[in-house]
């Protein structure tokens, strides 16, 4: 009780303090670049004490006997600069693009200019490749964002190479989906529970977003396969706005014979959101303030024949009697609200504070076919989330700056269908009932009784010391602290008991072992590191240390054989404190430029992450196994002492620029897995056997991935990825051991395909632009089958086939972006078009039937069913349509 006092009394202050504060993020580490270069006159020789500024921020620095500058702490985004010196002409340099934790290369030749002359304007180029980094780094700015057909941050995360998509879950470089690090603004919004974002970001807000798909610096932690982090939009020192409104529909004249409608509803999609900044009352203090509404309608329709009402069941000798209205509907839906509110101020020259809040409140059903007559049975998911917090940052030097965030995240997750655990419509519905008689197995009466919750708070600390001060030797210094409380479980359970009358509802409230409630679990987790980046005679070396620390702070059985101390005469057990976990993670990158335009670099590094909390924490309660006996039992145990997940990666490449506008980045890559979770069997004295969790799963992955990048030649921009890679292991799923051994088939470890491994990726950008009438942009996509399992054997052992040895068709899909700009009531105004699935695809890597090995039909008569379900399908075509106005001082 008194740890719940404590705790819930610093999540009031950290809450307070963000509130009191009222300044947003502005210089934390993962938000700001640097900007180098050198400032020289028409003979190009060096030039002193040039004044380089950046007027939008109210910072710059002088140049040096050797005409150098740096411009440190630089927030990401795309700034004007002024260079100026008593007797040579005033220059700016326009569009020059700051990208987080990477260094802006500018050179500059000034001209002299004895009387007063007109002030020369330079655009800058971004170059083609960067030289200098060690890892493969994908940058998108806002400018580059705006362009695209995408909506999400991972429709963006999507496009990247070696990136491959499972559904709605990313896999990078062959890893499991929830081995990635999501970061807002360099700190983390990672859920501890499933190791996945907590916040879905709209594209209206995000600045630059970053992924990271090679080996990555000690700063991050907690990821072994890739980084991605979205930086925000920040307020400046004009009064702008802008709005947005969208409709869309689903176009799918292939599917008329479906249950779900063939013609367009072109209210099915809808988008609206607005967004202000600028200047505050408060001198030198900036806000920028966002709020969007989306709602799409799926697709796929359903109808609505019955309530849920359980006197609508039937048997063998009476009809059905519907009484619902027999309204069409989406099946499933998704409305979402997102915010964002982002206050800055710099009261004195050395120090930045800042506020910031950004959120997201979902409301969404699935779209589970066997519902689609009774949809008022299906449980809905409400997911609110919020990640908040206070920023400092001091600057002693020009060249060295102090960095701490906190911030306080808040999750909060439901899937139910009714909110009260007593609500008597549980009792008047029942548990769903079908009849292979009717609709192949569709619902007719009942409700899904299923109740499941899950909340994280996490108070985080993230600190970071940065010094430039050599211009060859760069470092950086930090560390951060999670403080989560996870809860998750049934509020509450719904079973049925056979009594005089027959079957009766009997609910279970908090009754352990057999029907707990939700529990809640307080680990702890903290890193430290150092990261070092030097330049030596054209060599640029970035090495650096990470250290973590992880706590479960609980207990488990010390003799795993008796874990309930339910077998007679064996030794007794007792529950022992689980220890702490502490890794050491050593990362090294080399960048050798053989030429100004033409590097190799090579890098190498150990990554550590604990697997999902929700895993090891669930079902950890070893008193269900009390009346275990000489049998098996196939429900996994959580194990909250399993060491953390490890990953060895290396990567070797070459990056040149072939002229200023075409440049190519080559890599080949190689990671080794081990320690992923997994599934054991226990057993105990009395020859029972039990499944629980542990570090016996593995994996490796070898390709190469090319990426050539075209800059715009006239209106023309064009950019290409292509991966190629193997990713096999022991298991796609940690509790995939324990599945297998309750199905009959083999349970020992196997080296066999993962899900997604995806042999070949393409991806192909494309974009033509005139800036001040028209810009079109299209993506297109191919990927070649990723494996599944096939129910006839093609060489496989067991029951006659083998996981993951059949492949999925190659795939392919094209979306399509088109704007123009155009003045409505006097303001500028873009209208523009979207298209997703612009030729229709059907199938894009998901469902096939196991006998054939495509989505389309299936050899097994019992499929009859299976091959009237339309969710199988990819979604069909989808056209939005909608203008943004702008406006401002």
């Amino acid at each position: 009780m008194g740890f719940r006092v404590r705790r819930e009394g610093l999540l009031r202050i950290v809450a307070g303090a963000g509130v009191a504060l009222a300044w947003a993020v502005s210089g934390f580490a993962g938000t700001t670049g640097r900007i180098s270069g050198r400032v020289t006159d028409p003979k190009h020789q060096p030039l002193e004490a040039v004044s380089v500024a950046i007027p939008a921020l109210k910072v710059g620095a002088f140049t040096d006997a050797q005409g150098h500058f740096d411009i440190a702490n630089v927030p990401a985004g795309t700034y004007e600069l002024k260079v100026n010196l008593m007797g040579y002409q005033a220059t700016t340099v326009q569009n020059v693009l700051v990208t987080a934790d990477q260094t802006a290369t500018l050179d500059v030749t000034i001209g002299e200019a004895p009387i007063a002359v007109k002030e020369v304007v330079i655009t800058a180029k971004r170059p083609v490749v960067d030289v200098n980094q060690t890892s493969n780094i994908a940058t998108v700015s806002r400018q580059e964002i705006e362009k695209l057909p995408v909506q999400q941050l991972n429709d963006l995360v999507a496009l990247q190479a070696g990136v491959v998509s499972q559904g709605s879950e990313l896999h990078v470089r062959g890893g499991r989906s929830d081995e990635v690090q999501y970061q807002v603004d360099g700190v983390s919004v990672n859920n501890l529970y499933d190791n996945h974002s907590m916040l879905q970001l709209d594209r209206s807000v995000l600045e630059e977003v970053q992924v990271i798909t090679g080996t990555f610096d000690a700063e991050y932690g907690q990821a072994m396969s890739g980084v991605v982090n979205a930086v925000l939009k920040r307020g400046g020192d004009r009064f702008q706005w802008n709005g947005e409104a969208m409709l869309g529909a689903w176009l799918a004249p292939w599917s008329s014979d479906r249950i779900e409608a063939p013609l367009a509803k072109p209210t099915d999609i809808k988008n609206f959101q607005f967004t202000a900044s600028g200047p505050m009352p408060v001198a030198h203090t900036t806000y920028l303030a966002n709020l969007r509404y989306g709602d799409q309608q799926d697709w796929v329709r359903g109808e609505r024949r019955f309530t849920p009402a359980k006197d609508n069941t039937i048997d063998g000798t009476k009809y059905l009697n519907p009484d619902g209205d027999f309204a069409r509907f989406s099946l499933a839906y998704n409305h979402d609200w997102t915010g964002l509110v982002k206050l800055s101020t710099r009261p004195g020259s050395r120090y930045e504070l800042g506020y910031q809040a950004v959120g997201e409140l979902l409301d969404t059903r699935p779209d589970t076919w066997v519902w689609r007559f009774d949809p008022d049975g299906l449980t809905r998911q409400h997911t609110f989330s919020v990640s908040q917090g206070a920023d400092f940052t001091l600057t002693p030097t020009a060249k060295s700056f102090y960095n701490l965030a906190l911030r306080l995240n808040t999750f909060r997750y439901k899937d139910m269908v009714y909110d009260d655990f007593n609500d008597l419509r549980y009792d008047a519905a029942g548990g769903p009932q079908s009849s292979a008689n009717y609709e192949n197995n569709a619902i007719y009466a009942g409700v899904d009784l299923n109740r499941f919750i899950q909340n994280t708070d996490a108070i985080e600390a993230k600190t970071s010391y940065v010094n430039e001060s050599h211009s060859s030797n760069r470092y950086k210094l930090g560390g951060e602290f999670q403080w989560p409380a996870i809860q998750f479980g049934h509020p509450g359970w719904l079973t049925y008991a056979s009594g005089p009358g027959g079957q009766t509802l009997v609910r279970h409230q908090d009754d352990p072992p057999n029907f707990p409630g939700p529990l809640t679990y307080h680990p702890i987790q903290g890193a430290a590191y150092a990261q070092d980046d030097i330049e030596w005679q054209q060599i640029r070396l970035r090495a650096g240390l990470r250290y973590d620390l992880f706590d479960a702070r609980t207990t488990l059985p010390s003799d795993l054989s008796n874990p309930a101390n339910s077998i007679p005469g064996a030794p007794q057990s007792v529950q022992v404190p689980t220890t702490a976990k502490q890794t050491f993670s050593p990362r090294i990158g080399v960048s050798y430029p053989i030429t100004p335009g033409l590097s190799l670099y090579f890098a190498y590094g150990h990554f550590y992450q604990m697997p999902q909390l929700g895993n090891i924490f669930d079902n950890s309660d070893y008193s269900v196994l009390n009346d275990l006996q000489s049998t098996i039992v196939y429900n996994v145990m959580g194990n909250p002492d399993v060491k953390p997940q490890r990953t060895v990666q290396y990567q070797f490449g070459y990056k040149q620029a072939i002229n200023d506008n075409f440049g190519v980045d080559v890599n080949a890559f190689y990671k080794d897995i081990r320690d992923l979770l997994g599934v054991e069997f226990i057993s105990t004295y009395n020859d029972a056997e039990y499944p629980r969790f542990t570090n016996v799963d593995f994996g490796s992955v070898v390709g190469f991935t090319i990426s050539a990048d075209h800059r715009a030649l006239g209106p023309f921009s064009l950019a290409m990825d292509y991966t190629w890679q193997i990713a096999e292991g022991s298991s796609s799923d940690p509790r995939e051991t324990a599945t297998r051994a309750a199905a009959g088939l083999d349970p020992r470890p196997q080296d066999i395909p993962f899900d997604w491994d995806q042999r070949n990726t393409f991806n192909l950008t494309a974009t033509v632009s005139n800036p001040k009438l028209y810009t079109v942009s299209g993506v297109f996509r191919l990927a070649s089958g990723q494996p599944y399992t096939p129910s006839t054997s093609v060489g496989g052992f067991g029951q006659g086939f083998q996981t993951n040895e059949g492949r999925k068709p190659f795939s392919w899909l094209m979306d399509f972006r088109g704007e123009t700009y155009v003045r409505m009531f006097g303001m500028p105004t873009t209208a523009f078009l979207r298209i997703f699935n612009v030729f229709d695809t059907r199938f894009f890597n998901g469902f096939v039937f196991p006998t054939s090995g495509n989505v389309d039909s299936s050899s097994n008569p019992a499929d009859v069913g299976v091959e009237e379900d339309p969710t199988r399908f990819y979604p069909p075509r989808r056209l939005e349509f909608g203008f943004n106005l702008r406006g401002g001082s």
